[in-house]
This record gives C-alpha cells, sequence and structure tokens, in this order.
C-alpha cells in the first residue's frame, strides 16, 4: 500500500469523524453555555446541575441526527471495503 493511499483513508476517516462527532458536541457546548448563563444569573452553584440538561440534549440529539451519523459511517465503511482489493496490493 502506498503513503498517498493511506494518506487518503486516514483523511477521509478523520473527516468522517469530526463531521459525526461534531453536531453532538455543538449540542453539549451550546447547553453547557445556557446552563452556565442560568447558574450565573441566579447564583446557583451546584455542579452538577450541567449533567442532566446536557445528558438529555445529547440523548435527543442522538434520536434526531442517529440516522445522518450512521448513514455517515456505513458510507465510509463500505467506500474501505469496496476498494478493498486495492488496498492488498
Amino acid at each position: 500500500m502506498e503513503i498517498a493511499t493511506v494518506t487518503t483513508i486516514m483523511r477521509d476517516v478523520i473527516y468522517t469523524i469530526i463531521m459525526t462527532a461534531a453536531p453532538l458536541l455543538l449540542i453539549s457546548l451550546v447547553t453547557g453555555l445556557f446552563i452556565s448563563v442560568f447558574q450565573t444569573v441566579t447564583s446557583i452553584q451546584e455542579q452538577t446541575l450541567t449533567f442532566v440538561p446536557k445528558f438529555i440534549a445529547i440523548f435527543v440529539g442522538i434520536m434526531i441526527l442517529g440516522h445522518w451519523m450512521l448513514n455517515n459511517m456505513i458510507g465510509l465503511m463500505q467506500r474501505l471495503w469496496s476498494d478493498f482489493s486495492v488496498y492488498i496490493r
């Protein structure tokens, strides 16, 4: 296997990881920001308050975006397995 092929595979894998994880990370970031602002405004300094809303927001995000995320991962695996004969040369 050539270095260019390995580089292309790794680029596709890293791109897929970033594109698949980014929506859930953004949901978690925005939820944490809102909870942080809420804690600042109300002077509630409970450390565990951010856990449940983030958990619920990420769960809802997976329910909404799960099909798209799974299709991204399946597409990558199909591309890798369809070119498998090229990789073993």
